[in-house]
């Protein structure tokens, strides 16, 4: 009985607590409550026609789901701006008969983070991914996946130099 009311004066104690703890390691400054994201338009000599739109809903996705920011159309606490600067298909393992075995895609993207509360965290930073995939594939087959990945690690390294101080 006495190791019954123990745990529970232990339980009580730890949920009267208030832990702000994320999975991913986002800490955002509790100045800050809202966002916005500028439309990134394509730059690249090699155009992808629906990658704008897809990479920047992709980023407003992932920071309403992974933070508690609150997106706004315009004026947001911080914004994030810029444009996709590289998209390019790459032979990579060439074979004895000079044919590739390996092909990569790679997206640049080139942002820019200001926050208007705290001017001095503005920065300005390249992000890029790329995804391999067999030669003997065709990339038209292909292509919606491997930009699908490739943006998701690009947004999740932008996530993370904006708010997991890395």
């Amino acid at each position: 009985m006495k190791h019954i009311i123990t745990y529970l004066v232990l339980f009580m104690g730890l949920s009267a607590c208030s832990v702000n703890l994320t999975l991913n390691g986002a800490s955002v400054p509790d100045n800050l409550k809202t966002f916005t994201v500028q439309y990134f338009e394509n730059r690249a000599p090699l155009i992808n026609p629906t990658l704008s739109q897809t990479f920047t809903e992709e980023l407003k996705d992932r920071i309403t789901s992974e933070s508690r920011l609150v997106l706004e159309s315009q004026n947001g606490d911080i914004d994030f701006s810029g444009e996709i600067t590289g998209y390019s298909i790459r032979p990579m393992a060439i074979q004895a008969d000079a044919v590739s075995a390996e092909t990569r895609l790679t997206v640049t993207v080139k942002v820019r983070y200001r926050n208007f509360k705290d001017p001095k965290d503005n920065w300005e930073s390249q992000f890029k991914a790329y995804e391999d995939y067999s030669s003997d594939q065709n990339i038209t087959d292909i292509e919606d996946e491997l930009v699908a990945l490739i943006i998701e690690q690009i947004t999740e390294d932008i996530f993370n130099k904006a708010f997991s101080d890395w």
